[in-house]
């Protein structure tokens, strides 16, 4: 019996409030589906956590004379059905790639604010490596007496 048939004897989907909302929440649902299964428009997530590296980075004088390690916590959007089914890493986002480009890149750089950091970041990741979406947070240890760490946290890009 379909949800059409199932209404009470003198009602219909029109005098039925409580049902028509259902099942316009259902019809909708249903649509959205179809549209992403047909689209391939899946929002998996590749993570990267505490990925730490020395690097230059502040404002006051010690800091731009010793090195401080940053660290580094990752969320990259990506479809990973075409992996699951190769299982080639051909196929996937490569997380040692990745952490291997941003070591390289904030090892080597030298920028006052976290936040400059941050983009720089983001902007490699999306770039380079055909991320439609990232949530990156920077840590930076001890740059605040009392505190673990300081740090942001931002999104980019658009969750497909």
């Amino acid at each position: 019996m379909t949800p059409l048939e199932s209404f009470p004897a003198g009602t219909s989907r029109t005098t039925c409030p409580s049902t028509a909302s259902w099942l316009a929440k259902q019809t909708a649902r249903l649509y959205i589906e179809a549209q992403l299964n047909r689209a391939g428009a899946y929002m998996d997530r590749v993570f990267i956590n505490d990925l730490r590296i020395e690097t230059i980075i502040g404002i006051y004088d010690w800091e731009r004379k010793v090195r401080q390690t940053i660290s580094l916590d990752l969320e990259m959007g990506t479809d990973i059905r075409r992996s699951a089914e190769t299982d080639a890493i051909e196929d996937t986002l490569n997380y040692k790639a990745v952490a291997k480009r941003l070591i390289a890149f904030v090892g080597d750089s030298e920028y006052q604010l976290v936040e400059t950091l941050a983009e720089k970041i983001a902007e490699i990741v999306l770039n380079e490596f055909d991320v439609p979406w990232l949530k990156l947070s920077v840590h930076k240890p001890g740059a605040v007496r009392g505190s673990r760490d300081v740090g942001v946290i931002i999104e980019r890009g658009e969750q497909v």
